[in-house]
């Protein structure tokens, strides 16, 4: 069964895994009386189920010369070109909105961003949000995935930092040669579809227990599993499941911190356990901090104003910085319900540069969570904490063994080389969208928003919500091209464009 199923070719099992995931809204909008969104979705699993049984049989005996190669460029295909199948029932199901729209919600959603041109949530019906929201579920999934199966064995994708150089030289060494990718795919993908769907699975039925709606805490679920931030609600503040609501959702966040929380021993990384994971320990360090520094600003901004109302103020206060910034640092983009009410106990606005800076930071390597990821900001860290012990003592030797010394030294040189990329990446999309008619603070937030696949940050980190369904159409396919540019990462994109990487 595994040999016939690596057989066909990898973009063809994702076209029949979009096809079959339209019968969920199908079956959804036939039980809810959602008729036209439930007759055109499963319309969509039919056309593009044959479709795809037709692509299956003329493909199955193809052969690609480099399989590593086949599959990263399948990779950039899934993310621009499966989103158009994707799109056509979405377009069909809304009938008001144009192509382009339609395609631009499914790129944000399969790369997990949670972009939307839809201000209003409520002008779609729950099929239609439910849509969504699979779609970014099934994005989660697929980075997951090819994290471990394509971007590991390439050192790419934030593995680079963790490379150990040869003894014959400085180049990195490549891990996972001896399996085949595809195989390694199906591998990857029978055992951690059992962890991705249970815990969906327990988190949406944690949320219908804090008094949920069944249908919203499933898309609230994919949604944090795949940190999409997508929501029927237009965001937790609407939703039914309240403090308890959120705490379980802070509790899930975790997963898109460290990879060793759902794949320890998949990829020979066990060593030390969780506890011991730079990026695992950083991210509680940034969970500490920033929220601690928040609220001592709105804390110090009370006394100013005399507006101090209490304990519980204060706790709302705590916990609305918290949770937003938990939310933000794995790019996910839900903001607690207490998040302005520290503002009205302060008097202070809201700091939407911290939600960027943690956006840019991102969570961590082979999780759903896009950014620079925590394991390269690691990197830098060592290396400059070094730098300044060799200020102090010139002659000193840096300890703690092969691996610490590798990451803070090609592992820092690889980081800044992908923090350099992502900036000009940054500067890059600005001017182009300014050339589109953007404002400049607009088409900064967006820019980070869409390289970071963090699209909540449009609707909270500029000085007013940013309306995306307003920009020019050359904006939103720039934009759209922006967030597969930050799912895939820059480093990514070059492989594809070496010669050398075409010639093997």
């Amino acid at each position: 069964m595994l040999s016939r199923i690596t057989a066909l070719p990898f973009f063809v099992l994702l076209m029949g895994a979009g096809a079959v995931a339209m019968l969920m809204p199908a079956v959804h909008g036939a039980a809810t009386g959602q008729f036209v969104s439930g007759r055109v979705f499963f319309y969509g699993f039919v056309l593009f189920g044959i479709l795809t049984v037709l692509i299956a049989l003329a493909t199955v005996n193809y052969a690609p010369r480099s399989a590593a190669r086949s599959h990263l460029t399948t990779l950039l295909a899934a993310f621009t070109v499966l989103p158009i199948m994707l799109a056509v029932p979405f377009w069909v199901s809304v009938g008001r909105i144009s192509f382009l729209d339609a395609w631009f919600e499914m790129v944000s959603s399969f790369t997990t961003t949670g972009a939307t041109v839809f201000d209003a949530p409520w002008r779609l019906g729950t099929a239609l949000h439910l849509w969504r929201a699979q779609v970014g579920w099934m994005g989660g999934f697929l980075v997951w995935v090819a994290a471990l199966a394509i971007l590991a064995p390439l050192n790419l994708g934030g593995f680079e930092v963790r490379a150990q150089p040869r003894r014959g030289g400085g180049a990195m060494v490549q891990i996972g040669r001896i399996a085949d990718p595809s195989e390694r795919l199906a591998r990857f993908s029978a055992r951690l579809a059992p962890i991705y769907l249970g815990l969906t699975v327990v988190l949406w039925l944690g949320l219908m227990l804090t008094g949920e709606r069944a249908v919203v805490a499933l898309i609230h679920a994919m949604a944090v599993l795949s940190t999409s931030g997508i929501s029927a609600t237009g965001g937790l503040f609407w939703a039914g499941s309240g403090f308890w609501g959120e705490f379980l959702i802070l509790i899930f966040y975790v997963f898109a911190l460290s990879r060793l929380t759902f794949s320890r021993g998949l990829a020979g990384e066990d060593r030390g356990g969780l506890w011991r994971d730079p990026e695992f320990r950083m991210g509680l360090a940034l969970l500490v901090l920033v929220p601690a520094f928040l609220f001592l600003r709105h804390f110090f901004g009370a006394i100013d104003e005399q507006s101090l109302s209490g304990f519980r103020a204060a706790f709302e206060a705590l916990w609305g910085g918290l949770f937003t910034v938990a939310s933000f640092l794995t790019t996910t983009g839900f903001e607690s319900r207490y998040w302005m009410g520290a503002a009205d106990w302060s008097g202070l606005s809201t700091p939407g540069l911290v939600l960027i800076g943690l956006a840019l930071t991102g969570g961590g390597i082979a999780t759903t969570a896009g950014g620079v990821k925590l394991l390269r900001v690691y990197a830098l860290f060592r290396h400059s904490q070094r730098e300044l012990e060799r200020l102090v003592h010139p002659h000193s030797v840096g300890g703690a063994g092969q691996e610490a010394r590798s990451i803070r030294r090609q592992g820092a040189y690889v980081a800044w080389i992908f923090f350099m990329l992502f900036a000009l990446s940054i500067v890059g999309v600005m001017v182009a969208l300014s050339l589109t008619g953007v404002q400049f603070e607009n088409s900064m937030v967006l820019a980070v928003a869409a390289l970071s696949t963090t699209g909540p940050l449009a609707e909270i980190a500029a000085e007013d919500p940013i309306s995306i369904a307003g920009i020019p159409d050359l904006a939103k396919t720039i934009l759209a091209f922006a967030m597969v540019l930050g799912r895939l990462e820059a480093l990514a994109i070059i492989a594809l464009l070496n010669p050398h990487f075409w010639r093997n």
